[in-house]
Parts: structure tokens; sequence; C-alpha cells
């Protein structure tokens, strides 16, 4: 088993523009946990939406079934709340209803406590010509970065 779990949404950060982020709790149930400390759980195509009630859930997140458990195992894409500050909450409530923006996951890791975490952003999507900005940035990076690496 590995000591840190890291599962990064790489995508996100292509597709979307990061205007805020935070890091939120997670409601888990005790086989949901052991996958993650397993690595075995994807952020790829999730989201965080509001309920009526005001709440934060994770949607699409995909967590797979404890190989050990039982009758007891939990649904690999359930809705899984977000916990945060009730200030942040109004905060993205009122963010996502006003401007339009969308609630990303980027990261869901263990922090030392032995918690599971998630990092969340509120985003604006990128349009086409903003990812092939992004494309090109990081080309020219890349062969500045090759032109330094001969001349030192």
């Amino acid at each position: 088993m590995q000591k840190n779990i890291n599962i990064q949404n790489k995508k996100a950060r292509f597709l979307f523009e990061i205007i805020d982020t935070y890091t939120a709790g997670i409601v888990l149930t005790g086989t949901e946990i052991k996958s993650i400390r397993s690595s075995k759980a994807s952020i790829a195509e999730s989201f965080c939406e509001f309920n009526e009630q005001g709440e934060l859930f994770a949607i699409n997140m995909t967590i797979e079934e404890y190989t050990f458990g039982n009758y007891y195992n939990h649904r690999p894409k359930a809705e899984r709340k977000l916990l945060l500050n009730k200030k942040e909450l109004k905060k993205l409530l009122k963010e996502v209803q006003t401007s339009g923006l969308t609630i990303i996951p980027l990261r869901l890791f263990i922090n030392e406590k032995g918690f599971a975490k998630v990092d969340i952003a509120l985003a604006k999507g990128k349009k086409l010509y903003d990812k092939r900005e992004t494309i090109k940035d990081r080309d020219n990076k890349r062969d500045l970065d090759r032109v330094k690496k001969i001349y030192k």
C-alpha cells in the first residue's frame, strides 16, 4: 500500500481556467476510504453541484469497489458530499449562480491525519483558441528549455 495518495484531474487545468481553489473534506464509507488508500479512484470526469439544501456534492467521482469487500461494498459512481465552511459554501453558491462558473475537483489526497480531502476549484471553461494558446505556450517553453540545456 502507498503512503501518500495523490490522484489528480490532469485534464482540468487544460479544459478550464482556474479562478479560485478550496480544500474540502469528503464523506466516505469504510470500503470507499480503503479503495482510495489503494489508489483505486478517478476524478477525471467529475464535477461538483449544489443540491436544494445548499450542500455541495461531487458527481461522477469513480471509486472502484473494494476487492475484499462483501455485500456492504459501496457503489462506484455514487454522489459524495463535500465538507466546507458555511461561508465558503455560500460564496461558491453565489459565484456559480451569478457568473455561470463551475466547480471541478483538481486533486484527491489523504492528509497527515489520514482523512480524505479534495482540492476543488471554481473554474471557467476555456474556449478553443485558449486551449490552442496553452498548447503553443507549452511547446515554446519546452523548446526554450532544450536550448538552455544545450548551452549550459
